[in-house]
């Protein structure tokens, strides 16, 4: 049998075509735009999710028998805050995980309501990425949309919608709202009331790897696919990639340098992290996990070489980074570009480099966005230490993973082992995984993950070059504190 995962991420969604041992037989990329209305400011319209994934799901079928596929699973961009009518027509465009608008409602939770609070009833605090920030700004900004919300979505819930008729989420994608009552994996009624909406507004619990529904005769018909397809309810981005990756039981880690980075780090029991600068998750597994999450990653890299180098050849550009200049460069990147979330959580955070001069190179800029990534993911392990989480070795994976330089020195900032999936598939494998545990296939996740989530290599870190970054990442430390009211004066803030 065959199963699609769907990996809707920010800028493409991502479909591919796999059977029961991993294989997989075609992928299909396609594109939609993404809007910046104001500074800060990040939406897209669900609708053009729904026409990319309807047009990309026949295009993956091409040249297989539609009668083969079992199963549906989607992994999709987390925190998205998508709204429909009582018509369940989408109200407005959809505001996603990296929007910054949301700074005031955000200084409301943490500040009057309390971290304290907020974290007994959810496990996490408020940043601005969040679903319930954006329900308050909603609230007070657009009142008369506010009014017509019948039901609140995250956005592979709104494929999954459109799939099956279902109004449908998953516990891992759902953690992220906070609105979620992440320990006993239920709705918060505290912070429903608070956000000013109902439980008959939110969409219907479900453990990532159970069958929401199937095809709806009509999407069926469209697709060419048997209207007894399974669709299973799926997870967020990061806990799709960590299945992908076969990131499942106590202490497994992984690393994604997509769109944004996180660090997720698998856990078997509930925890949270008492400073709350790591987000505490229900993971696709049934179990939980721990995330550092910073908004720029490997956008900071596509963003340096195709703004302002005006360039695709990102190869080219690391070409003059060579074995010697690792650990050497004088440059530093702050790579907050769209603000920060872990650990820092400060939505006036502003990229910089720091350290030029009249000799700086293209590639001195190039290095210093590669390692300002590197050192702001190094943040999030050392919250992790600090929480006495011991991690030797990790999963990486992303875009930014394909860089060989950009694996090295990621090994070497943090001093362990990298390894390296032989698929660079994750949401979308990760969602096709789980569609098959929802078939029946695997009685597990982990039994998936143990038979399909396979290494192609391992990165090692270098004593020397990763004692050099010691240094670096600790004079990288200081540049950001030395700069937050900087950034808080610029932006309109008192400091």
């Amino acid at each position: 049998m065959l199963y699609i995962g769907i990996d809707l991420g920010t800028s493409a969604v991502k479909l591919l075509l796999m059977d029961g041992e991993g294989e997989i037989k075609n992928i299909v990329s396609k594109d939609y735009p993404l809007e910046f209305p104001r500074p800060g400011w990040s939406q897209q319209n669900p609708e053009d999710w729904k026409n990319a994934v309807l047009e990309g799901i026949p295009q993956l079928l091409q040249g297989f028998d539609p009668s083969q596929v079992a199963g549906i699973g989607a992994g999709g961009q987390m925190h998205g805050l998508v709204v429909l009518d009582r018509e369940n027509h989408v109200i407005r465009p959809a505001i996603l995980w990296n929007d910054g608008r949301t700074a005031k409602q955000v200084d409301y939770l943490n500040g009057v309501v309390g971290r304290e609070k907020l974290s007994k009833l959810t496990a996490n605090i408020a940043f601005a990425g969040f679903t319930a920030p954006k329900l308050l700004w909603m609230r007070e900004n657009e009142p008369d949309l506010f009014a017509r919300i019948a039901k609140i979505m995250l956005p592979k819930d709104y494929i999954n919608y459109i799939l099956t008729g279902v109004h449908c989420t998953d516990y891992s994608d759902a953690s992220g709202m906070l609105l979620l009552d992440v320990e006993h994996k239920r709705w918060s009624a505290e912070m429903l009331e608070l956000c000013g909406v109902t439980e008959a507004q939110m969409p219907r619990l479900f453990e990532s790897y159970e069958k929401v529904g199937t095809l709806l005769p009509e999407i069926a018909g469209r697709l060419g696919l048997p209207e007894n397809v399974a669709v299973c309810a799926g997870a967020g981005d990061n806990a799709a990639a960590a299945v992908g990756t076969g990131t499942v039981g106590e202490g497994a880690c992984n690393i994604s340098l997509g769109t944004s980075g996180t660090v997720f780090i698998s856990s078997e029991k509930f925890g949270v992290d008492p400073h709350n600068a790591l987000h505490a998750f229900a993971h696709a597994d049934g179990h939980y996990h721990l995330m550092g999450c910073m908004l720029s990653a490997a956008s900071c890299n596509k963003w340096l070489m195709e703004d302002i180098f005006q360039t695709c050849d990102y190869a080219g550009e690391q070409a003059g980074i060579t074995p010697g200049k690792l650990g050497n460069n004088r440059v530093y990147f702050l790579p907050y570009l769209m603000g920060e979330r872990s650990p820092i959580n400060d939505t006036n955070a502003r990229g910089a480099f720091v350290g030029m001069t009249m000799d700086t190179s293209r590639s001195d800029l190039t290095q210093a966005v590669l390692e300002g990534v590197a050192f702001a993911i190094r943040d999030s392990f050392e919250v992790a230490k600090s929480l006495g989480i011991r991690i030797d070795r990790s999963k990486i994976c992303g875009g930014g993973a394909k860089s060989p330089l950009w694996k090295t020195i990621m090994a070497n900032v943090l001093n362990i082992c990298l390894d390296v999936p032989e698929s660079e598939q994750g949401p979308g494998m990760g969602g096709a995984m789980l569609a098959m545990v929802a078939c029946g296939l695997y009685p597990t996740v982990a039994d998936a993950c143990a038979k399909l989530a396979r290494t192609a290599e391992t990165v090692v870190p270098d004593p020397a070059l990763s004692a050099r970054y010691e240094a670096r990442y600790r004079q990288f430390k200081s540049v950001y504190p030395a700069l937050k009211d900087v950034f808080s004066t610029m932006n309109g803030v008192l400091p």
